[in-house]
């Protein structure tokens, strides 16, 4: 396919196509359609385990004077709607990801934040059980993988004892992952 840019806007055919989908997918949610919205969803789909603070400054180009309010509304609108799906990674802000329609897991860096998609080994939701369900209908397990990212290994250069130790941040006053 041709990808044809329009100067005004920088956008491409394919973009412009990811956009009616985008619409499409509000629509279906039973959202209004609106320039914030569709720039939000558009922008973490390429940018996912993105912070609210970064979805802001980069739709903030693209949509002129919208305010920081608005785009933490569009987020939380979203995500209730499930077309986003939050992520709380302890010591670290939420996080946002498109990626909603499957079961899976994260891995977060201790120390920077990044995080990764870890598909779920068992599949379908939820993949782990608990031992005693206390009377819950247990729909999902989150899991989270804690550890050094390679640019975090690289700089710092931690040992394995230090990575591997789960009481390392209790010791010097710190919750672990912070």
């Amino acid at each position: 396919m041709t990808r044809h840019s329009d100067p005004g806007t920088g956008h491409t055919d394919a973009a412009d196509g990811h956009a009616v989908a985008l619409r499409g997918r509000l629509r279906d949610a039973g959202l209004r359609v609106t320039k914030p919205r569709v720039a939000v969803l558009r922008w973490l789909a390429g940018h996912p385990h993105s912070t609210a603070d970064q979805a802001v400054s980069a739709v903030r180009p693209e949509l002129g004077g919208v305010s920081t309010q608005a785009v933490y509304d569009v987020l939380r609108v979203c995500t209730a709607a499930g077309l986003l799906r939050r992520i709380e990674p302890a010591g670290h802000p939420a996080r946002f990801e498109a990626r909603t329609a499957d079961n899976h897991h994260h891995l977060v860096c201790r120390h920077c934040g990044r995080t990764e998609d870890i598909d779920c080994v068992h599949g379908t939701a939820p993949c782990l059980t608990p031992s005693e369900s206390a009377g819950y209908a247990v729909d999902e397990a989150e899991v989270v993988y804690w550890g050094a990212c390679p640019d975090c290994r690289s700089a710092a250069r931690p040992t394995g004892d230090q990575l591997a130790d789960p009481n390392r941040g209790a010791r010097s006053g710190r919750a672990p992952g912070r």
